[in-house]
């Protein structure tokens, strides 16, 4: 199968991107921490950010459609995200990281679902699962590349974090500068010359396909017990092992996220995307289920394999089937109320999972996202093949 320039390009800028962004998020907890943080500044900080990504997807896909340019919204996202990290040369003090997080987080709302349109443009529906599998492959190849650099660095440099910020600032500008090498050769027609609303695209449910609908309402079940992944390392370090297993097992699980990714898409688009879809929810309950009674190491590492599978069936495949329904114009907006509402979502789960955690214990947690992922597989499978038009 050919891989455009275009998709080799964009995947290089997540490549770059995440290095960047993963030398600092195992980092910047610690950082936080040992500077005299509370926990409850440190979730805010992520909750606030978190929520500021997924507001400002769903628009900048809609703005997108409207004006019918992608590259723009690439350059202008990635460079947000470049300058968010610049910032913490300035300072590390609270406000400032705070800005430098939101600012950072703004630029992933502002290129997601341009970029992932770009991604269904340059390919076929033939080859679409295989095509976001490629890039998921190396966007999450700098997911592992990130943590084990920092890893390095503080081997030899211990309790140097500030120097971590100007390394992490090298990858985060030349992804960016990459960008300039993405051009719209094809530009959508644009749905209308009136800038949209910021929340206008929420309007999308009404008028998209019924197809479109009844696979959001399972992923929104899904994305709202989905717990967040960093509960999945603190299941790791609850069971009594120490932080380098912590770290080593999510540069595992990210290292075999990368390898599967690509080949996974490519079985998708042989077998059928409903199909592996399936699949992975069903790796996710045992993922879950698992980590609700698991105390070895081996155990864990199995486990994170599993979830790696699970996550490679999943987000590049849903990306995949969403641009399949949706029409070339309305992409930007389809996959940005996809990826904008499924992020509020996973704010909440990641709130009801802290409380349940803190007051029931991890099975109980772990135990109750497996049910819920278990609810939304059935959703989907019992929706039938053929009233869900995505291979």
């Amino acid at each position: 199968m050919k891989i455009s320039r275009t998709v080799i390009i964009l995947s290089v800028v997540s490549l770059l991107a995440d290095i960047a962004s993963e030398l600092l998020y195992p980092v910047m907890p610690l950082f936080l921490k040992a500077s005299g943080y509370s926990f409850l500044a440190i979730g805010l900080l992520e909750g606030l950010a978190n929520l500021t990504a997924g507001l400002t997807k769903g628009y900048f896909g809609n703005l997108s459609d409207q004006s019918g340019a992608r590259a723009p919204f690439v350059k202008a996202g990635y460079g947000l995200s470049a300058l968010g990290k610049g910032l913490l040369l300035l300072s590390t003090s609270l406000p400032v990281i705070y800005l430098s997080r939101l600012t950072d987080r703004v630029g992933k709302g502002v290129r997601t679902a341009p970029r992932d349109a770009i991604l269904a443009r340059e390919s076929t529906a033939e080859n679409r699962a295989a095509i976001f599998g490629f890039h998921r492959a190396m966007d999450t190849a700098g997911a592992a590349i990130g943590p084990v650099l920092a890893l390095l660095w503080l081997w030899f440099h211990p309790g140097d974090y500030r120097s971590l910020f100007i390394i992490a600032v090298l990858p985060a500008v030349s992804s960016w500068l990459f960008t300039f090498l993405i051009k719209d050769t094809v530009k959508s027609p644009a749905t209308t010359a009136k800038k949209p609303g910021f929340f206008s695209y929420l309007s999308y449910w009404k008028t998209s396909a019924v197809s479109y609908r009844k696979l959001m309402t399972a992923l929104l079940v899904f994305a709202l017990v989905n717990s967040p992944d960093v509960f999945l390392l603190l299941a790791v370090k609850a069971a009594g092992w120490s932080d380098q297993a912590m770290i080593g097992a999510y540069v595992f699980y990210n290292l075999a996220y990368a390898l599967l990714s690509y080949p996974v898409g490519k079985l998708a688009d042989k077998i059928g995307r409903r199909t592996v879809l399936l699949s992975g929810l069903f790796l996710f309950i045992l993922t879950y289920a698992g980590m609700a009674f698991n105390n070895s190491i081996i155990g864990f590492f199995i486990l994170f394999l599993i979830y790696a599978g699970s996550m490679s069936c999943t987000e590049s495949v849903v990306k995949a089937m969403v641009s399949v329904i949706a029409p070339e114009n309305e992409r930007g907006t389809a996959l940005g109320f996809y990826a904008s509402t499924t992020s509020i979502a996973a704010l909440i789960a990641g709130a009801w999972t802290g409380v349940v955690f803190e007051k029931y214990g991890i099975e109980v947690a772990f135990l109750w996202t497996a049910a819920g992922a278990a609810f939304a597989l059935g959703w989907l499978f019992f929706q039938g093949k053929n009233s869900m038009s995505t291979s």
